[in-house]
């Protein structure tokens, strides 16, 4: 079968609540991250045949395929396309998976799979709430089938995490002690440098945002023990969650063909692509029957994955995925995650894609894996292997 290969990786920098990239158009933030893409991989942007990105809530300044709009306000031919993806928290790994497909196929040569958010305009679930004003029901409840099969259960994110946390026996401490080490490890890649290469600085304003904002420096334990919870006898707290932010991320990703046709270096190879479901109303235990399929699919362990990347929507997420799958805290999300560095939903995929990417070659790691929960009870998850 044909290979896909990873070529480029590049992202803007993470902007927190009511942060530097709170008024950036989403469209302005996809294209910054495309142009930073084209200029840094030296493609000629014509040869470009599809522009796949994910992107949630796809409404307002997010709405009418803010994926082609990107291109376009990016400057681009009009003859490219481009297509944006909803598959929820995982839409731009969704993309990075159609667009190997897409090369694997021998459809296309040259893909450019990334994902952008702006979380600050277009709050989470807005595409849900405001069909409401117009007489619209949610899409669960006004669903005969739906509720004949899973009830009047509620299909929410934070009642899923702490279904998983009762389920798995993780206790707030421990969801704190891991959303400490979250900052404490991404703020450390600050200091270090690790994401500056990953990074394409942004200017707003007249002010260059070069690094994300998310991580908070000086949060304690203790601090985090003051917070309220979310939900009436629950644990979680905003401490163990993902942070609202903005940000967008690509990636080029190549046929054999088209890296001798173009003189292109691949930096990695797209070793597996799969996606998988579990329980809609638990919602976020998906990653682990998911990363089980993937290796039964790939006679890899996780012994052999040198790097891991899986979102942190919520810290009981990642603690029951270690617990099952036996993975070393060491490797997974070792520069933090989503609850320092924030998760701009739809370009959260492509974001970890490209940190993990950049990991691999800073540490000389063969195999790094990604997955990440979604609404709906899905995972997707993605082995890359580096070259060179």
């Amino acid at each position: 079968m044909p290979e896909a290969y990873i070529v480029e990786a590049v992202r803007t920098p993470v902007g927190r609540k009511k942060g530097s990239l709170a008024g950036v158009h989403p469209a302005d933030l996809g294209a910054h991250a495309l142009k930073a893409l084209v200029e840094r991989s030296g493609i000629d942007p014509d040869t470009v045949d599809d522009v796949m990105m994910g992107c949630v809530d796809a409404i307002g300044p997010q709405a009418g395929n803010v994926a082609r709009t990107a291109w376009l306000a990016a400057g681009y031919s009009e003859a490219v396309p481009g297509v944006t993806i909803d598959r929820q928290c995982g839409s731009s790994q969704q993309a990075i998976h159609f667009a190997a497909q897409a090369v694997m196929s021998g459809t296309n040569d040259v893909v450019i799979a990334g994902g952008l958010q702006n979380m600050n305009q277009i709050p989470i679930s807005a595409a849900m709430t405001s069909a409401a004003q117009f007489g619209f029901t949610d899409p669960f409840s006004g669903s005969k089938g739906w509720v004949d099969r899973y009830g009047n259960e509620p299909v929410d994110q934070f009642y899923g995490a702490e279904l998983i946390a009762k389920r798995w026996g993780i206790t707030r401490r421990e969801m704190e002690e891991f959303a400490l080490a979250s900052h404490d490890r991404a703020i450390a890649a600050i200091d270090n440098g690790h994401f500056a290469k990953e990074i394409a600085p942004i200017e707003v304003g007249g002010t260059l945002v070069d690094t994300d904002e998310p991580p908070r420096r000086g949060t304690t334990l203790e601090k985090m023990a003051e917070l309220k919870v979310l939900m009436e006898d629950g644990s979680m707290t905003a401490a163990v969650a993902s942070q609202i932010s903005d940000g967008a991320a690509a990636l080029l990703i190549v046929s054999e063909r088209a890296l001798e046709q173009y003189g292109l270096t691949p930096r990695a190879r797209i070793h597996h692509i799969s996606v998988r479901g579990a329980s809609p109303i638990e919602m976020l235990s998906a990653p682990i029957p998911a990363t089980e399929y993937a290796f039964a699919k790939t006679g890899l362990t996780i012994d052999d994955i040198d790097a891991v990347e899986i979102n942190e929507a919520f810290a009981p997420v990642v603690l029951s995925w270690m617990k099952d799958i036996k993975a070393d805290h060491a490797k997974v999300n070792p520069n933090g995650g989503a609850i320092a560095l924030g998760h701009p939903l739809g370009a959260t995929g492509a974001r970890l894609m490209t940190t993990l990417l950049h990991q691999l070659e800073r540490t000389g790691g063969r195999y790094g894996l990604q997955t990440m929960c979604e609404g709906g009870g899905l995972a997707n998850v993605t082995i890359i292997e580096r070259l060179g």
